[in-house]
């Protein structure tokens, strides 16, 4: 099942890390600067992502080589420049009217805060959306700590003004490989200080306090992970017996997976295809790779404008679903030749293998909406006899021999946060459920969760819903105790059984 979110980088499977070298190199300053030409252009352009409006490129200095110091006196941060707080603040203020579900949160629990004493160490996307989480977390009562989940993701300017509070974050865009490793590190090894709680979007940082940290792993009460592949590889731990702490999956609670999978995508795609190569939609023959709920999304909103949209599928429940939809079912290799644009959301890897990219037509459009960066083998596509070309941020062309032109986007990495922007107000439903998941987890009394990966009480789906409903002044109706006893339900809930599928 497709995700939404991605992560800048080859996915560290678990039972292989012990013969990566990833955490033991360190390359040098020179090292670092050439370890890939395009980071460090597509993270200087004025218009790197619509994300983020601030001009780095006068500065080519790593954020780890400055020494800053936020207005409190603190160092204990490491960002792209703290003078942007001012406008990083501006930006989380925006997020924050379309956030009400949070605001409200604040208000109701902030006089018993329900995290005092949780020490949060935290590995997300760094957007406006999620400094407003964070901010939530801090009103609750908790310490937290934190570092971006995705080299590109980050808004320098929002990192800045969380660094301004006193919250100590370590990210900014345009991060190289070492460059995320150390900011992980730097978040979780901090002297006197030691986290009693995980929240992860795509498990690195607890595959990295896990490896690096067993001590403090094994102390924390427990971790909350919102991704596909994040809540994969919890679930590899858990089967091979090495999770010692409880996990919420919450990327499987209702509420997440229709809206950030499925009504998320089916807005942004659109998005972060228009503002990287300005297509025009009508007619275009188009092939998307997986018919999840980020599959659905896509397909939706590319069939509305007008697309001959064809799906691939491995499992015949989707394929099916697919069919019923009104689309093709097909096979890549068959369709490859004729295709516009391909769109890759399966969460699985070399999807889109060499063998396709060589057989695709001049000008065909290459991007991926799936969590990691393994779907489309843009490796493949570093050899001799091909030249790339960046065309402009995060769009890059490669020319074959014969003059062929492929145009791969955010270099297979995820469209919509590298090139576009999401909804807040979806990500305001993930935030709500992220900090419910963390309320529930660090006050449960001993013995409720063992040691394996949980869904969200179905009780608190209802909720984060609920605080949701005032955005659109909807009205719920109530039972009668008559319909309830009829029903056999309580009056407020949970309304559906855990089999329901909604």
């Amino acid at each position: 099942m497709a995700h939404k979110h991605g992560h800048g980088r080859e996915r560290i499977q678990f039972a292989n890390a012990e013969d990566k070298q990833e955490f033991s190199k360190y390359p040098t300053k020179a090292g670092r600067r050439s370890l890939s030409r395009s980071i460090s252009q597509s993270s200087t352009d004025s218009y790197s992502s619509a994300a983020s409006y601030t001009d780095s490129s006068d500065d080519e200095t790593s954020p780890r080589d400055k020494a800053q110091v936020n207005s409190h006196g603190s160092t204990d941060f490491c960002v792209k420049n703290i003078k942007q707080a001012e406008f990083g603040r501006r930006e989380i203020e925006i997020a924050e009217q379309d956030m009400s579900a949070l605001i409200s949160l604040r208000k109701r629990a902030q006089g018993e805060k329900p995290l005092a004493g949780a020490k949060i160490v935290g590995c997300t996307h760094i957007t406006a959306q999620t400094a407003v989480l964070i901010e939530t977390l801090v009103a609750l009562g908790a310490q937290c700590r934190w570092t971006a989940c995705n080299i590109y993701s980050t808004q320098n300017e929002v990192a800045a003004a969380l660094a301004e509070t006193g919250v100590p974050v370590f990210a900014w865009k345009g991060e190289s490989e070492d460059d995320f490793w150390w900011c992980i590190d730097r978040c979780v090894n901090n002297d006197g200080w030691q986290a009693n709680m995980i929240l992860d979007d795509g498990g690195d940082l607890t595959h990295w306090v896990y490896k690096k940290y067993p001590s403090v792993f094994k102390k924390v009460r427990g971790i909350v992970e919102e991704s596909v592949t994040g809540v994969h590889r919890l679930y590899q731990l858990s089967k091979a017996g090495k999770l010692c702490v409880p996990a919420m999956n919450v990327n499987d609670s209702v509420t997440k997976q229709k809206f950030d999978n499925l009504y998320c995508c089916r807005e942004s795609i659109l998005d972060g295809l228009k503002r990287t190569t300005d297509i025009m939609f009508g007619g275009k023959q188009v092939v998307v790779c997986g018919y999840g709920e980020v599959g659905k999304g896509c397909c939706t909103a590319l069939k509305a404008l007008g697309a001959t949209v064809c799906i691939t599928e491995i499992d015949p429940i989707c394929a099916l679903q697919a069919c019923m939809d009104g689309f093709r079912v097909v096979k890549l290799s068959e369709v490859i030749r004729q295709m516009d644009v391909v769109i890759t959301c399966t969460g699985n890897k070399n999807v889109v293998s060499r063998e396709h990219l060589d057989r695709m037509k001049n000008g065909c459009i290459v991007c991926n909406m799936g969590h990691s960066n393994t779907e489309i083998d843009v490796a493949s596509l570093r050899s001799p006899e091909l030249t790339w070309e960046r065309v402009r941020s995060q769009v890059d062309h490669i020319i074959w021999p014969d003059g062929k032109r492929v145009i791969v986007l955010a270099e297979g990495r995820l469209l919509n946060l590298s090139c576009s922007t999401v909804p807040t107000f979806v990500l305001s439903i993930t935030a709500t459920t992220q900090a419910l998941a963390l309320i529930e987890l660090y006050n449960a009394p001993e013995g409720r969760y063992k040691q394996d990966v949980y869904l969200l009480p179905k009780k608190m789906d209802e909720y984060v819903a609920s605080l949701h409903l005032p955005n659109f002044d909807a009205h719920l109706t109530e039972l009668s105790d008559e319909q309830a006893k009829y029903m056999g339900l309580n009056k407020n809930g949970p309304f559906k059984p855990n089999y329901y599928r909604y």
